[in-house]
């Protein structure tokens, strides 16, 4: 595995959402989808290497799993992790 792909296993994918854009015009904080056994230090030297941006602050919380209705049969979505990157002011990532 090459390091991109190391880099790339770590952020999986931007998080487009209206709370997210919002955060991103008020604070300059850009939110991803990353594995559960990430750690800010990884998401971190990741954000920086693949975006060439300078990072300022991480904060990770945890989406629980919620149990979905479909009829008669019940399920979970999957539990999953966010993280919220604030940039140094200037910097940017183009997400689309």
């Amino acid at each position: 595995m090459s390091s991109h792909e190391k880099l790339y296993s770590v952020i999986r994918e931007p998080l487009l959402t209206e709370k997210g854009t919002d955060d991103r015009a008020r604070r300059n904080a850009y939110h991803f989808r990353v594995p559960s056994e990430a750690n800010k230090i990884e998401i971190r030297q990741a954000v920086e290497k693949l975006f060439k941006v300078k990072v300022l602050r991480v904060n990770t919380l945890r989406v629980q799993q919620k149990v979905k209705r479909r009829g008669y049969s019940a399920g979970l979505t999957p539990a999953w992790k966010k993280a919220m990157v604030v940039l140094k002011e200037g910097d940017t990532i183009e997400v689309i």
